[in-house]
């Protein structure tokens, strides 16, 4: 697997977001967030979920703790596919596109998503492939579109606070993964 090259960081701060940026849900997931490079966090997320994942065999992916719970490999495509809709959120509002975005409900994206039909080891790569599209969407992003705000789920969210929510979103599920589904495993 190839690691990406040094790309240096923004020669601005980044700050964490304040608690008018994001709709109040989401202050479960940015709490879990340390520290104030966001760009840095999802970048050594991406490695951590990489770690955990790869090795795994098929039996551990379609593991379910509990008979309505999804399975690990249904988990990682939530992940994957809330990551997605999470970044082209924040494209669209720091391009200061200002039409409001609709919510997705998650349980019919889990449904209908194919995660129980692919291997493991592929839904390993596609979380490394949208993380690295995440990160490249980021890293190039003036100050001002870090800034900017907009209306996604009826909720007004800035670019910054849709950073930290993907990444305490991923880590809040890889938490499960590593109590609930691999631990001792």
């Amino acid at each position: 697997m190839l690691e990406p090259a040094v790309i240096n960081p923004p020669a601005f701060t980044i700050a964490r977001p304040q608690p008018d940026e994001y709709a109040q849900y989401y202050a479960r997931y940015i709490s879990l967030v340390e520290g104030e490079d966001i760009l840095s966090t999802l970048d050594q997320q991406r490695r951590q979920t990489m770690m955990l994942l790869s090795g795994r065999d098929e039996q551990g992916g379609d593991f379910r703790y509990a008979p309505e719970k999804w399975s690990a490999k249904e988990v990682l495509g939530h992940i994957c596919d809330t990551e997605r809709v999470f970044a082209y959120r924040a494209l669209r509002i720091s391009r200061a596109d200002t039409t409001p975005l609709e919510g997705f409900e998650q349980d019919d994206y889990v449904r209908n998503g194919p995660f129980a039909n692919r291997p493991l080891a592929d839904l390993v790569e596609d979380f490394i492939a949208v993380r690295r599209a995440t990160l490249s969407l980021l890293r190039n992003l003036d100050e001002a579109a870090w800034m900017r705000r907009g209306i996604a789920n009826k909720n007004e969210v800035s670019v910054r606070g849709i950073a930290y929510i993907i990444a305490g979103h991923e880590l809040h599920h890889r938490r499960i993964l590593e109590e609930k589904y691999f631990a001792g495993r």
